[in-house]
């Protein structure tokens, strides 16, 4: 890998300047993961969201995973289609707890309409 150095010095600079704050990146995940779980149309386990990073699917009777990441990005919450049913958020710095609470709420209503 050329020019890993640069990736280096993000790594060290979040170890150095945030790793005590990687619990509410955590936090609002569980956030995000708690509201998506209300809906009869997303398939989640919460048990299964220990990280910053949520991964859940989609039933049968919900949009496919790319039109829900194109709706919801006209509606500004950034999302990834890990699979035709299957959807990866990341909470992270940039992003308080009311957003992710904010996102969680827009994806439901995409989702659920």
């Amino acid at each position: 890998m050329r020019q890993a150095g640069v990736l280096a010095a993000a790594g060290l600079y979040a170890l150095d300047h945030n790793i005590d704050r990687l619990a509410d990146d955590h936090d609002n995940a569980r956030v995000v993961a708690a509201r998506l779980s209300t809906s009869r149309k997303i398939v989640l386990d919460l048990a299964t969201v220990q990280t910053n990073i949520l991964v859940f699917g989609l039933t049968a009777g919900a949009p496919d995973a790319p039109t829900v990441v194109s709706r919801a990005k006209e509606r500004g919450v950034l999302i990834f289609a890990f699979g035709p049913r299957t959807l990866r958020a990341v909470t992270h710095l940039d992003v308080s707890r009311e957003e992710c609470a904010r996102a969680a709420d827009v994806l439901r209503e995409i989702i659920n309409d």
